[in-house]
């Protein structure tokens, strides 16, 4: 078997990389990926081989039963939390973790409607813009999920908080909250369209999406 790179490989990470690069990493590790799988799937074949190499390499391994250690679990196990990787100026991708209690709790109740994202503008101040904000919904089962950002708040700056929070009944309750982050700034005064330029925003896909404003919209029902 083919040495595993010296890559961290775990289902965060790899939920954290772009279809292209998981068939890149197989290639790596020697796998035949078939033309058009899922990535779910690529995930499962690349997770399965690394743990299937880490078992053979441990197996090796010489342990002295006269000597154990007590490992603490780490002070965060077991938490509600909520973190943001930016990728580049137009897509961040999310990922979360629900503490188990909590999950059941709600999960169990009569009114549980699902688990949301809330994705908040801020002021320069800080200021949470709560009418400009969205929500995503999500599933229960997700773990991880990429936004996109095509058009940033006017009154945003850019700057934003991801509230993770549970639907119960007619009301979102709060779950965990990110630290407030800053979307990279490209030029300033242009339209998103404009900026093909830069190669960052080349690399987010931006000119592969069809972005319909409010005046397009508006235009269409006035021709209907």
């Amino acid at each position: 078997m083919d040495e595993i790179p010296d890559i961290p490989v775990s289902r965060t990470r790899l939920e954290s990389l772009s279809t292209a690069e998981l068939i890149k990493l197989a290639d790596s590790f020697g796998i035949d990926i078939p033309h058009g799988l899922e990535r779910i799937f690529i995930i499962e074949e690349l997770l399965e081989y690394s743990n299937t190499g880490i078992q053979e390499k441990t197996d090796d391994l010489e342990i002295n039963p006269d000597y154990t250690e007590t490992v603490a679990l780490p002070k965060q196990y077991n938490i509600s939390y909520i973190e943001v990787i930016i990728r580049d100026p137009l897509w961040v991708f999310v990922y979360w973790e629900i503490k188990v209690h909590d999950r059941e709790m709600h999960e169990h109740a009569d009114d549980f409607k699902g688990y949301c994202l809330r994705v908040v503008p801020l002021s320069e101040k800080n200021t949470e813009l709560i009418d400009a904000s969205l929500t995503v919904p999500i599933n229960a089962y997700d773990t991880a999920r990429y936004l996109g950002f095509a058009e940033h708040s006017s009154k945003s700056h850019g700057r934003y908080i991801i509230k993770l929070a549970v639907m119960r009944g007619n009301s979102e309750l709060p779950v965990a909250e990110s630290l407030p982050f800053c979307l990279p700034k490209l030029i300033e005064n242009e339209e998103i369209n404009a900026m093909k330029e830069n190669p960052l925003f080349r690399f987010s896909g931006v000119q592969d999406l069809s972005i319909i404003k409010n005046t397009d919209r508006q235009s269409k029902i006035k021709r209907q």
